[in-house]
């Protein structure tokens, strides 16, 4: 398997040669901050932070102040560190071509890095000379892993706290969390300093984790799947009582009939939950589910479900009714096509 920047990170940080110029970015914040800590604190002893630490971040960043920090010799270490948080280099006018310059002539005894949270990053290849600067970084995008390797986690985590978990239970975890490594950090704290038995369950979980939306629309979508009208209505109620917003409701409950339909559409064609999975980006565990759903409704119902989505979307959007009312009636209009189906 090809080497990825990732895995030359934490060579670096393991071999104790960092190089000089890193960049990260990417969805998951509990995987950046936590190689951003493991580089500081290899970088930077505590006594002498103030003179070998320097960060900026858009509103303090300026020419003179970076060019200052990436020249500043480092007092009693071998290397300093260089911080800049969320600065859209690419976006700027002639300043672009002067950052250019400096990130192209990095001290070697200096790690900068630039660490992108609410800035998306992305290079402009009509800025060449910033570009070119650029390819000298090593550009680290931190991802959402894979189910079986969240599963893994969980587990060391759990075993820390002196408790386990099965597979089953780990990935019904992940589904309930939305898979955030932040989310799953608080919720297996809270989960072991909770529960008294030696393994962590699914009635635990259910107890103890708050879902996200997404889990909650997998509730709903079930008992429609399952002709339970009266369990759909009080998910849906529950959900606006927590004051989720109804566009944002319909919106996940319109995808998840569309991969519902989806799935649908491969049961017929002798496909399989690996197809669905590949096919709508999803984890194994909401593929099962998307796929046990499918099995018990038949590809018109799955078709007209997403219609009515989409149907109480428009009127949603371009009419006075109350969007509760709207919410409600599409799950009455569910369970009205399930009879008819």
């Amino acid at each position: 398997m090809a080497e990825t920047n990732l895995d030359r990170l934490k060579a670096d940080i393991k071999g104790n040669c960092p190089g000089r110029f890193y960049v990260f970015h990417g969805e998951e914040a509990y995987l950046r901050r936590h190689w951003l800590d493991s580089l500081h604190k290899l970088l930077v002893e505590d006594f002498a932070e103030a003179f070998n630490y320097h960060r900026f971040n858009a509103e303090t960043v300026s020419l003179q102040g970076v060019l200052d920090s990436l020249e500043a010799l480092p007092m009693m270490a071998q290397r300093s560190m260089v911080q800049i948080d969320d600065v859209d280099f690419f976006a700027m006018g002639e300043d672009a071509n002067a950052y250019a310059k400096f990130f192209s002539d990095i001290p070697d005894y200096c790690t900068l890095v630039l660490v992108y949270e609410t800035v998306e990053f992305k290079i402009d290849k009509r800025k060449k000379a910033l570009a070119e600067a650029f390819a000298r970084a090593t550009v680290v995008e931190f991802t959402q892993p894979t189910e079986r390797e969240l599963v893994s986690w969980i587990g060391r985590h759990m075993k820390k706290q002196g408790k386990q978990i099965t597979v089953d239970d780990a990935r019904y975890l992940i589904h309930r969390t939305g898979g955030s490594m932040t989310a799953l950090l608080g919720e297996i704290g809270k989960l072991c300093a909770y529960v008294e038995e030696d393994t962590v369950t699914r009635n635990h979980i259910d107890l103890l984790v708050e879902p996200v939306l997404e889990a909650e629309i997998w509730d709903l979508t079930d008992a429609v799947a399952a002709g339970r009208y009266e369990r759909a209505l009080q998910v849906l109620r529950t959900l606006l009582q927590k004051q989720e917003e109804p566009v944002m409701i319909l919106g996940a409950l319109g995808a998840q009939m569309r991969r519902t339909l989806a799935a649908r559409r491969l049961l017929d064609g002798g496909k399989r939950q690996q197809d669905l999975m590949k096919l709508c980006g999803i984890g194994g565990y909401p593929a099962q589910k998307t796929m046990d759903a499918a099995r018990r409704l038949s590809e018109s119902f799955c078709g007209r479900a997403a219609e009515l989505c989409l149907e109480a979307d428009e009127r949603l959007k371009s009419s006075y009714d109350d969007p509760e009312r709207v919410l409600e009636l599409l799950v009455l209009e569910l369970a009205g096509e399930s009879r008819n189906a």
